[in-house]
């Protein structure tokens, strides 16, 4: 057993939907939270940039005491690929959690997959299926607006802007007929109520962030790392930007970040 926190860092505030999986499913551990929020999105970056932001991240949480460390970020996950940034306690993205499950959910064997520009291109969602099950057929589009609508506050299942975005962005998806859609970007869950409306009732949609945390969990369990505390945990968040902004956006995330602990510090 061990009390160390959980390490969770996203380009932004995207992974907060993956620290409220952990809370859920996780209630007794304590998380630390890091979003680069001065530096927000990485999903336009070049893979050298996003790479040395990665290694910049995992540093600043490392300051802490954390036995496991969760990129929270999809477009990190594509990055990193198979290869693991931390070698002596567990680490894990989002792109191998959501992909086996997908695997495992799928009915018709075709699967959908919106994330980052950075993401989609590196074909990270592919590679992972494929190597899973290589009859899956993957349908993967880039949705470049979708985290910026989710940042600033566009995330009302109402909202048209937001919805004639995604409506755009999710009818190739529709129209290749899969069954089950991977939200490959954190950020995605917060408009999932659009994204479900569009896809229709028969499409499974997997939060990257939520399969991220159950993986967590397993690791945790495997190498018996988990907290014996019976006391519920508690998260502390920092960002490299302004605090009362992330308070302002935290809100349609996690109530929690918006009311919670949480500091400026630079990397």
């Amino acid at each position: 057993m061990n009390h160390d926190a959980i390490g969770v860092f996203d380009s932004g505030l995207g992974g907060l939907t993956a620290v409220k999986a952990l809370n859920e499913i996780l209630p007794n551990e304590n998380i630390i939270f890091f979003g680069d929020t001065a530096r927000v999105p990485y999903g336009t970056r070049s893979r050298q940039t996003i790479l040395r932001y990665t290694k910049e991240d995992i540093a600043f949480l490392r300051r802490h005491p954390v036995k496991m460390i969760i990129a929270a970020c999809g477009t990190v996950s594509s990055m990193l690929g198979a290869d693991s940034p931390v070698n002596d306690i567990p680490f894990t993205g989002v792109v191998y959690p959501a992909a086996k499950k997908a695997a495992e959910v799928t009915k018709n064997g075709k699967i959908g997959v919106i994330g980052t520009p950075a993401t989609i291109k590196s074909g990270s969602y592919e590679t992972a299926l494929h190597n899973m099950d290589s009859k899956i057929d993957v349908t993967a589009m880039p949705c470049p607006l979708l985290v910026h609508l989710v940042e600033y506050g566009y995330t009302d299942k109402n909202n048209q802007i937001t919805r004639l975005a995604a409506e755009e962005y999710l009818a190739p998806i529709r129209n290749a007929g899969v069954d089950t859609l991977i939200m490959g970007c954190t950020h995605y869950p917060i408009i999932r109520e659009i994204i479900a409306d569009i896809m229709g009732e028969d499409v499974t949609l997997l939060s990257a962030g939520e399969e991220a945390a159950r993986y967590a969990k397993l690791c945790l369990e495997e190498q018996n790392l988990l907290n014996d505390s019976t006391e519920p945990g508690h998260n502390i968040y920092y960002v490299s930007d302004s605090v009362s902004s992330f308070r302002e956006n935290a809100k349609n995330f996690l109530p929690d970040a918006a009311h919670g602990q949480v500091f400026s510090s630079r990397i």
